[in-house]
């Protein structure tokens, strides 16, 4: 394992900014794995921690320096699953190469069922500001539906040591399941502002290539909601969180006035950050790099004094522009197109061209004042956008 020792000195102050001041550790270990999840965990295999954890020290040690961080985030897989000792040992590892800021954002994502009080005084003691509790619902059919191991009482439980931990509450809830009526999601939806959160995210639930839930769908087991139950639902979550005083601040996200998720907003706006762990992306210099998503792969490339890396993608300009127009569209304030011009050096309806203004006449986007936005209309449906934008 990497010591202090192995560090080189850090930069001078002035060239110290350049690099990015965001990171992500992705942590792959849950006790199962839930069946429309297709991201990269692994499933009762808590004998591999160990490996897991000397792989994320000896990555970082790549770093040479240390490098101040803004905003941290661990993602999952599900970081809480860790015990009280590892996760204490990653927080030593990753603080070492990625220490905070003053008045930065650290987040952790969390299981319901695995976090305790103790657990949530660790995370706080960590300079953790804010946990993302991975809720999904509140009914207990939804929930054995969604193949998820908790129930409404564990959320209770996790949100009030949360709380008592004096860090930010953040909240996960999924619509749209197999046979889910309004009355189902409006009483989810009731239940999360009973807990006041900071920050609340909604997901229409996706059948992805690849889960046991696209599987089933395909042998006719599990029926998606249609189409127009789908779009109630998601008009019912805007009207009711937004009179409830929250920002509707991105496609999927609102936050109390303070209480935006900062590290997204990075990925959001293009801002670089550094990423670790398997299947882990980094976006650094204009290079996007994603390490290898299975976690043994990972931790035996590593091991082996082998590089981690699956894939690297150099973003031309044009290709790197028409990402940020769609992940800029996805933040309700839209796009400026000075600022865009400025940044990018090309503008907006050239680089376009005909797609833009086929959902401008559709009533998906609107141009006004010098920014570019979605119209209600078009938040119902962007992701049926962005694939017009992508394509060159």
């Amino acid at each position: 394992m990497a010591s202090h020792s192995d560090r080189s000195p850090a930069p001078k102050d002035n060239c110290k900014q350049q690099y990015p001041r965001s990171a992500y550790i992705h942590v792959p270990f849950c006790s199962h794995r839930c069946g429309y999840c297709n991201f990269s965990l692994i499933a009762n295999r808590d004998d591999l921690i160990d490996h897991y954890l000397q792989a994320i020290e000896i990555e970082l040690a790549g770093l040479r320096y240390p490098r101040e961080m803004d905003t941290l985030f661990f993602g999952g897989g599900t970081p809480t699953h860790l015990s009280s000792d590892a996760m204490q040992q990653l927080f030593e590892i990753v603080l070492r190469w990625f220490p905070l800021a003053t008045d930065s954002e650290f987040s952790v994502e969390a299981n319901p069922i695995n976090l305790p009080g103790d657990y949530t005084s660790l995370l706080s003691a960590a300079g953790v500001t804010r946990v993302s509790i991975g809720a999904q619902s509140f009914d207990s059919q939804k929930l054995q539906i969604l193949e998820r191991d908790h129930t409404a009482s564990d959320i209770l439980r996790a949100a009030k040591f949360v709380r008592r931990s004096n860090m930010d509450l953040s909240i996960d809830l999924i619509f749209g399941v197999p046979g889910e009526q309004i009355e189902t999601w409006n009483h989810d939806l009731t239940s999360v502002l009973a807990l006041e959160p900071d920050h609340v995210s909604i997901y229409g639930l996706t059948f992805e290539k690849g889960t046991t839930f696209y599987n089933r769908q395909l042998r006719g087991e599990l029926c998606p909601v249609k189409e127009d139950r789908e779009l109630e639902m998601y008009i019912s979550a805007i009207e009711t969180l937004t009179d409830a005083g929250y920002e509707h601040y991105e496609v999927s996200n609102f936050a109390r006035k303070g209480h935006r998720c900062r590290h997204n907003e990075r990925y959001w706006t293009h801002k670089s950050y550094y990423a670790a762990g398997p299947g882990a992306s980094r976006f650094v210099d204009g290079v996007r790099e994603t390490n290898h998503r299975s976690t043994t792969t990972y931790i035996k490339r590593i091991l082996r004094g082998n590089s981690p890396v699956a894939s690297r993608e150099q973003l031309s300009p044009a290709a790197s522009a028409r990402e940020q127009i769609v992940f800029g569209l996805r933040c309700l304030e839209g796009i400026s197109l000075s600022a865009f011009h400025c940044k990018t050096g090309f503008d907006i309806p050239q680089l376009l061209g005909s797609s833009l203004g086929k959902h401008l006449d559709a009533d998906l986007l609107s141009m006004d004042g010098g920014h570019l936005r979605l119209t209600s209309k078009g938040l119902l449906v962007s992701d049926c956008i962005w694939p017009d934008f992508l394509t060159e």
